[in-house]
């Protein structure tokens, strides 16, 4: 399966709990963050190109391989958008989301994405909202993570908590005949409050197993946005794309209008317009 090169997420305040000075903000708060303290040969490895393909793995140590871009197996007709702040319309984020909009105007886009949110609640969204209103949608795309990572202490959001819900996200999709695009977590080296080397180092690990989610069939499609979205510093969002936002996990404009370059060039290249 493919995996394409490219995206972010919400911001928190601070964490509910005495441990601030060291834990992550809870999710519940409207924030999202995106990219950990990575080696930069390992962006790199995958900055060329637009699409990747992982070997499969069955833990968190994925690695990511350099392919070709491919379109999804079946025609897009639908397109259900679950994530956090990154992609949530209603908070400022979701640009991306917007200009597939336009450039895939046959497409309906039905985004359910919520400012900071954590994976978790994307799940308990898609059972309890989404999927109870029947299986109406020819594909997904999931964005979401870097909230969970930095409130692994706060929440207990750990790698194997966040990859089970994500599977039972990608599951439950792909049981309703729904092909899922997954989006891996965006650099969020820039959030100094809550960026750690550790938590960087678990958004690498996170972001090769999602792309190997893609590598064994699981997901139709993932776009690893991780190197899309940084230069010079691997860990951090390149200004002029993180611009006008100054947080180091949000992105702007520019940012936005790169991702979905990347996602239309890879499995949105073949959209009906």
């Amino acid at each position: 399966m493919a995996c394409i090169s490219a995206l972010p997420a919400c911001q928190h305040d601070g964490p509910p709990t005495a441990a601030r000075a060291a834990a992550a903000p809870n999710a519940a708060e409207p924030v999202d963050k995106a990219a950990p303290s990575v080696a930069p040969a390992a962006a790199t490895a995958i900055l060329a190109a637009t699409v990747a393909t992982t070997a499969p793995a069955a833990s968190s140590a994925a690695a990511a391989t350099p392919a070709a871009p491919s379109s999804p197996a079946k025609p897009l007709t639908s397109v259900l958008v679950l994530g956090d702040s990154l992609t949530d319309e209603k908070v400022g984020g979701g640009g991306f989301v917007k200009i597939l909009r336009e450039r895939c105007a046959k497409i309906t886009f039905d985004n359910r994405a919520k400012g900071g949110f954590m994976v978790n609640q994307i799940k308990k969204r898609l059972e309890t909202e989404v999927l109870p209103e029947g299986s109406r949608y020819s594909h997904a795309i999931v964005f979401g993570g870097v909230n969970d990572l930095y409130s692994d202490q706060t929440a207990n959001r750990t790698l194997p908590r966040i990859e089970a819900d994500l599977t039972r996200i990608y599951a439950d999709l792909k049981a309703r005949g729904t092909e899922v695009i997954a989006i891996t977590v965006t650099p969020w080296g820039g959030f100094k409050r809550w960026f750690t080397p550790e938590r960087g180092q678990n958004t690498l690990t996170l972001n090769a197993w999602i792309q190997a989610q893609a590598a064994d069939g699981t997901l139709g499609a993932a776009l690893d946005a991780y190197p899309l979205l940084s230069c010079g510093d691997s860990e951090r969002l390149c200004p002029e794309l993180a611009a006008p936002h100054k947080d180091g996990l949000h992105f702007g404009k520019l940012g936005h209008q790169k991702l979905a370059q990347a996602l239309l060039a890879g499995p949105f290249q073949n959209c009906p317009r």
